[in-house]
């Protein structure tokens, strides 16, 4: 029940909004902690002064002591091959999933959604065990590999695909497509909007994982931003949070500069993800 003043003022609305905006701020004040001792000395990391003078020289300084373009190659590979890779398989079986049956079927099905059940961390000993038998530790490939097939990603692309008018089908059969030509003429190209949701929930996964990454890198040729940040900002090599801050920003602006430039598509594709 909500209340309502004569002015068509609702008490329940406005509370709403007012506990949201508080937190937003909540959520947003780490980041906007870290803008601010990014660009400012050592000094006024915890002293916030208005007037204190802007400076770049935390950037210069985070990058010379640690290899942090470096880092950022790897996790750009990582998550390009890793996300190619989860497209690639997802859409493959949920097709299957989704417009075949045969022997199985449903428990291959039960089988993957088991597999969202289980967090990665519990298989992370077998893992290792079984990419050193491959001789892939201390790889990006290495890292990668445990996450190629991805259950939420089949899960949701088989949704998207169910939905698919089966009449769609039959005109591209009629026109000669066949498998593969219909699944890459009708299903991927309207599924387009799921295909986005999932690859923004890929890249930002993936780009933060750093548990995993952390075991079975040991090089700077092979870690992520995460790890290198981890280790970059670890107490052994002395703490200055203004550094800190700079390196940490080095290693979320990829993301956040894709966020603000494709924010609309973004939120669009997730509620055509959700409602579908």
């Amino acid at each position: 029940m909500s209340v309502t003043t004569s002015k068509g003022w609702n008490f329940y609305d406005t509370l709403e909004t007012v506990a949201a905006w508080v937190l937003a701020l909540l959520w947003i004040s780490p980041l906007l902690y870290a803008f601010w001792a990014a660009f400012h000395s050592g000094e006024y990391a915890i002293h916030f002064d208005i007037f204190a003078p802007l400076t770049l020289e935390n950037f210069r300084e985070a990058l010379s002591q640690a290899p942090f373009l470096r880092y950022g190659l790897n996790t750009f590979i990582l998550v390009t091959m890793l996300l190619s890779a989860q497209l690639v398989v997802g859409t493959l079986a949920a097709y299957a999933f989704a417009r075949y049956r045969f022997f199985g079927s449903n428990v291959a099905f039960a089988l993957v959604l088991m597999q969202l059940m289980i967090t990665p961390e519990i298989l992370i000993v077998e893992n290792y065990g079984t990419l050193a038998s491959l001789n892939l530790v201390d790889t990006i490939v290495g890292i990668g590999l445990p996450y190629m097939a991805s259950a939420f990603g089949i899960f949701l692309l088989r949704q998207a695909f169910k939905s698919t008018p089966k009449e769609l089908e039959e005109a591209a059969r009629l026109e000669g497509c066949g498998m593969f030509g219909i699944l890459m003429k009708v299903y991927v190209p309207l599924a387009r909007p799921t295909y986005l949701a999932f690859g923004l929930v890929s890249i930002s996964h993936h780009w933060n994982n750093f548990l995993w990454p952390l075991i079975i890198t040991n090089s700077v040729e092979t870690r992520p931003l995460t790890v290198g940040l981890g280790i970059f900002a670890s107490p052994e090599s002395g703490i200055d949070w203004s550094i800190i801050s700079a390196a940490t920003l080095l290693s979320v602006a990829p993301l956040l500069i894709a966020f603000l430039l494709f924010q609309r598509q973004f939120v669009q594709s997730f509620m055509y993800a959700g409602i579908k």
